[in-house]
């Protein structure tokens, strides 16, 4: 039995002893295929539970629903306004802390109220070794990450995604948009709509693993080497400049190094300068 069959026998076996679970999904490959095995033990047991917040891109929520109706999931949307959450706004290092513990309150609640016993979610292995402030918060609410307690990375997922025939298998990663503002910049809803659109213009224009990093007045585009290497076209330059403008921003840059996950995480010396204080 190869090693990816053990873990997802493991997991398999783990959500069936669960007897009923909400899942918390966004609609991304990690949450997808969680949700999809967790629907696949326990079928009309398991609700897929979605928030839909200023943070959270369209294009995420709506594919969120097509995924959830493929399969005959059940799935609850909530509404999450963060900028209810006092500290959000301020957007300090805690930020993600707050929001989790916010979101994941409500979920409680609502699994109360349906008398769902288990909240599930969908971190693994490799998150860990980021910057991760919203894992205290699931920590601290008792929700339970069976990905990461079978042992999955993230290569494993997306292995078993594909293996699965899921349409999320190989798809590119997305996150909060509250993660294209640097700590300690404010957030605001014209920030967060103007990152959407302009992520959104360059997907449409045939990019794929893209973001949308916002310094005040400039843009600056990370995306993959093909990406870069589509951006040699100085046509195509000019097109996005002119778009990104449109949508607020004063300058465009391109990030010489590309696309990295977590580029604007604070280092571990301002983490502990944090913790400290």
């Amino acid at each position: 039995m190869s090693q990816l069959h053990e873990k997802e026998s493991f997991l398999r076996g783990a959500l069936r002893g669960l007897g009923n679970a909400v899942v918390a999904y966004s609609g991304g490959v990690d949450s997808s295929l969680l949700l999809y095995i967790c629907h696949a033990e326990l079928g009309d047991s398991c609700i897929a539970v979605t928030a839909s917040s200023h943070s959270f891109p369209q294009r995420e929520l709506q594919f969120s629903s097509l995924f959830c109706n493929t399969y005959g999931i059940r799935q609850i949307i909530i509404e999450n306004d963060e900028f209810t959450i006092e500290g959000f706004a301020q957007n300090g290092l805690d930020r993600c802390y707050l929001c989790k513990s916010a979101l994941f309150l409500k979920i409680r609640k609502l699994a109360s109220d349906m008398k769902i016993d288990w909240i599930i979610e969908g971190s693994n292995l490799n998150d860990e070794d980021d910057y991760r402030p919203g894992s205290r918060a699931i920590a601290e609410l008792g929700i339970a990450s069976p990905l990461k307690d079978a042992g999955f990375t993230k290569q494993d997922i997306n292995e078993l995604s594909l293996a699965l025939g899921l349409r999320t298998a190989n798809r590119p990663s997305f996150s909060c948009l509250s993660t294209r503002i640097p700590f300690g910049e404010p957030i605001t809803v014209e920030k967060l709509n103007r990152i959407d659109v302009a992520e959104q213009y360059l997907l449409d224009k045939g990019f794929s693993q893209v973001r949308v990093r916002s310094h005040g007045d400039l843009a600056r585009i990370e995306t993959d080497e093909r990406g870069i290497l589509a951006l040699s076209d100085r046509a195509l330059r000019q097109r996005i400049h002119d778009e990104l403008i449109s949508f607020g921003f004063r300058y465009v840059a391109v990030d010489l190094i590309g696309y990295r996950s977590g580029s604007m995480n604070p280092s571990k010396d301002e983490v502990a300068r944090t913790q400290i204080s």
